[in-house]
């Protein structure tokens, strides 16, 4: 079994032309799960890597994010849509494909200095990767890796954020399909 094999594609969402990849079906198959976690902690226990506070992006990178600070022992901060933290936010504007959306998080989640690892779900544009590096950097942290489940070569997005210099990895990817 591979992490890709598990993974729901879904026609025509959310609208026509779109191959929706759903990660819902990875997640709820234990081996699945277990699976993805362990890759990620196997990558990110080496000491290399140097960061101390996982991020997840709303709502996937939650999941895998908040598994993976358990295993690594690192502490776990949400990057949250507007409106959804209780306390003082930094927030981040991004481009949506008709429009544009804001996340946001504590303003005391991330220390000066702090080196960060960002999770998420999937890449595809990278905007919201984007969006969440800047609010990361805005409160003094560094982002020392971003890490995806599914990349989406074809879109573009890994490409625009190493172009802005980041280390970008990802467990597997959904090519021209």
């Amino acid at each position: 079994m591979t992490i890709k094999s598990k993974i729901r594609t879904v026609p025509d969402y959310p609208k026509k032309g779109i191959m929706f990849r759903d990660i819902t079906t990875l997640i709820k198959d234990p081996v699945g799960f277990r699976l993805v976690i362990d890759n990620l902690t196997q990558r990110y226990i080496d000491e290399k890597y140097d960061f101390n506070v996982i991020v997840g992006i709303e709502s996937r990178g939650f999941i895998i994010g908040g598994a993976l600070s358990y295993t690594l022992g690192k502490g776990f901060v949400p990057i949250r849509k507007k409106g959804k933290l209780p306390a003082e936010v930094v927030s981040q504007e991004y481009q949506l494909e008709y429009g544009t959306d804001k996340i946001e998080i504590h303003k005391d989640a991330i220390k000066k200095g702090d080196r960060v690892l960002l999770i998420d779900d999937l890449l595809a544009t990278g905007g919201t990767a984007l969006a969440s590096a800047a609010l990361i950097e805005k409160l003094g942290g560094t982002v020392v890796e971003m890490a995806f489940i599914v990349d989406l070569p074809d879109v573009g997005g890994k490409k625009k954020l190493k172009e802005k210099g980041y280390k970008v990895y990802a467990l597997t990817e959904f090519e021209g399909d």
